[in-house]
């Protein structure tokens, strides 16, 4: 992004549909319309969104890192009047190709395997111990 577009609140307003979706998240003025059928939480969630400022309702979600890092990939410019970082946008619309599809998965910790396999057997065996031991 050479040139740093600057739009209005109004422009973006005018691209509220699911054939022209645009958005505006952090100051950054976002053409979503590609996003739509890919998007993992649905097209109805965007297009609910769609010419407003969507900063509150990206944020409550808790996107992971590289869904945010991905964003770079669909600014178009700039909301009026917002104070934005454009550093490393470059760099980081080149890692963002690659990390796309990982936004999508969602890893656990090694350290869970204890708390979700052994940890109900235990409490099961105590359970059962302790009955056996009271009648």
């Amino acid at each position: 992004m050479g040139e740093r577009r600057v739009f209005t609140l109004s422009q973006v307003a005018q691209h509220n549909s699911s054939k022209d979706c645009w958005l505006v998240i952090h100051g950054r003025v976002m053409e979503v319309t590609k996003l739509l059928e890919e998007h993992p939480g649905g097209e109805e969630v965007i297009v609910e969104v769609a010419g407003k400022d969507a900063t509150k309702e990206f944020d409550v979600i808790g996107h992971s890192k590289a869904a945010q890092e991905m964003m770079v990939k669909y600014q178009v410019g700039v909301v009026q009047g917002a104070i934005v970082e454009f550093e490393e946008l470059e760099v980081k619309k080149k890692d963002v190709v690659d990390k796309e599809m990982s936004a999508f998965v969602i890893k656990q910790p090694k350290s869970l395997f204890f708390y979700h396999s052994f940890l109900p057997f235990l409490l099961a065996a105590l359970y059962f111990g302790y009955r056996c031991l009271t009648y």
